[in-house]
């Protein structure tokens, strides 16, 4: 995949989390972001913010995450001593479970597939072109 595919797929996502019908490109995929926050913003006046806590578990799925919430004008935080994969945010339940978290995971499993096959490339011609798993072997790893 190139990098210019994954930002299509990802405008594509976009896209369909805001409700667009039309694939038009710049011009559909800010008029979906604005739709979403037009929806966040109905909802939060029917709808009281609750505090929410992710834990992400790697460092990629946090700023993917990070970027989501400060895109639709959330303001991310963890208090002092939570750990640094943990973020905390204040949003209506509804647009949680509607929009942000579905949007992140399809958001998400896109950029670990980008991120694996552009893994897999760099390794089989920068290092060595055998990129499989290990031999499993016979026996019990007695440590």
């Amino acid at each position: 995949m190139q990098e210019s595919d994954l930002l299509e797929k990802l405008r594509k996502i976009e896209r369909l989390y805001a409700g667009a019908s039309t694939p038009g490109e710049k011009e559909a995929a800010a008029e979906a972001m604005q739709r979403i926050r037009q929806r966040l913003g109905e909802v939060s006046q029917t709808e009281h913010p609750i505090e929410y806590r992710f834990t992400l578990m790697d460092g990629w799925a946090k700023k993917l995450f990070l970027a989501l919430l400060r895109r639709y004008d959330l303001k991310p935080y963890r208090y002092a001593r939570q750990r640094r994969n943990t973020v905390m945010v204040r949003v209506p339940r509804s647009f949680v479970d509607e929009t942000l978290w579905p949007e992140f995971l399809e958001l998400s499993e896109v950029l670990k597939t980008y991120l694996e096959e552009v893994t897999n490339r760099v390794i089989t011609q920068g290092v060595h072109e055998d990129a499989s798993e290990e031999e499993i072997v016979p026996g019990e790893y007695l440590g």
